[in-house]
């Protein structure tokens, strides 16, 4: 019998892909990344700057180098790529994903099994509580995700390039931290702006908001985009808010955008991941499945959207490609 060497070794990095996870994780629990940036070359010098064993830290090292995520030696010192540049201390780290996904989401994938058997929530099976509920009563948590979830917004400057905001009111429904609206406004000055989301968000949002376009740019309201959303603006929001929720409360949210609209000239942006069955690249069905297994939720395909939108009186006018496979709708109200 003839052994396939090249399928056993593409079983090998797939089944040991978590492996390599956590060897991330673990090199930025301990901010390896920095003390390496700060010049701690060894790994006598890490174990002494974390406390950690230096023979523990130096087989991790022989890992990551293999990996790409530093380069060099323990003859030659140890240095920082772009990958683990993109996980040092700052304002764009990928830090606080590779801590999130390494420690909650990790557990929760432990369940992938029951998840996908029952089609349930494998977090809630991990901790006991849906993740949204953890976050609510985890600050540390939930700071994390938030983090994160800004971190994995490197699409949001292309927005603008996309779309015309010129002279508009916009306004971001379930606008989070304002990031998105932050850069939209930043490169609209004409561009007025209307953050609404629940109240907890808003002392984040209004200083992100202060201190980026200035106090007086953006207006923020606090509410459930399940129950309505701010009437009169010219283009409406929805980024990566409706993968967690069924299609009846979100036909609900596109209903109340398409009543508040200004006018039949006012669009509705909505940007998202969304899924193919045919042809389907690795990122968004892998994205599709963590939902499943975090939050029980999933990403829809583009048919699946227009089927909703049309139930709440709405057609796709255009489409644009945005980074890490990300699609901007551009959606009209439907003419009679």
């Amino acid at each position: 019998m003839t052994v396939d060497v090249q399928a056993t070794r593409d079983v090998v990095d797939i089944i040991t892909g978590g492996w390599k996870a956590q060897a991330l994780y673990t090199a930025v629990k301990l901010g390896l990344p920095d003390h390496i940036e700060a010049g701690r070359a060894t790994a006598a010098e890490l174990a002494r700057a974390t406390g950690a064993n230096e023979q523990g830290i130096h087989r991790l090292m022989r890992l990551l180098v293999a990996m790409g995520v530093f380069e060099g030696s323990e003859s030659t010192g140890y240095r920082c790529t772009r990958v683990s540049a993109a996980v040092l201390e700052g304002p764009q780290s990928l830090s606080d994903m590779c801590l999130l996904y390494g420690e909650e989401f990790y557990s929760a994938w432990g369940h992938a099994h029951h998840a996908i058997s029952t089609e349930s929530s494998g977090f809630e099976a991990a901790y006991g509580r849906p993740f949204y509920e953890y976050l609510g009563q985890d600050a540390a948590t939930a700071r994390r995700f938030q983090l994160t979830m800004n971190a994995a917004s490197m699409f949001f400057h292309q927005v603008p390039e996309v779309f015309d905001f010129s002279g508009k009111k916009v306004v971001d429904v379930g606008g989070g931290g304002g990031h998105l609206l932050a850069t939209i406004l930043g490169a609209t000055p004409d561009a007025r702006g209307t953050l609404f989301d629940r109240e907890h968000m808003m002392p984040k949002a209004r200083e992100h908001l202060s201190a980026t376009v200035g106090p007086d740019r953006a207006e923020l309201v606090a509410g459930d985009m399940f129950q309505g959303v701010p009437a009169g603006g010219d283009v409406y929001i929805l980024c990566r808010v409706l993968a967690g929720h069924d299609d009846e409360a979100v036909v609900g949210v596109f209903e109340h955008c398409r009543r508040a609209m200004a006018d039949s000239s006012s669009r509705l942006l909505i940007l998202d991941r969304f899924v193919e069955d045919d042809n389907s690249t690795v990122l968004p069905a892998l994205w599709d499945l963590h939902l499943l297994v975090t939050t029980g939720g999933e990403h829809r395909s583009v048919g699946r959207i227009t089927r909703l939108l049309n139930r709440a009186g709405l057609e796709i006018a255009g489409t644009a490609e945005l980074p890490m496979e990300t699609t901007a709708l551009i959606v009209a109200p439907r003419t009679p």
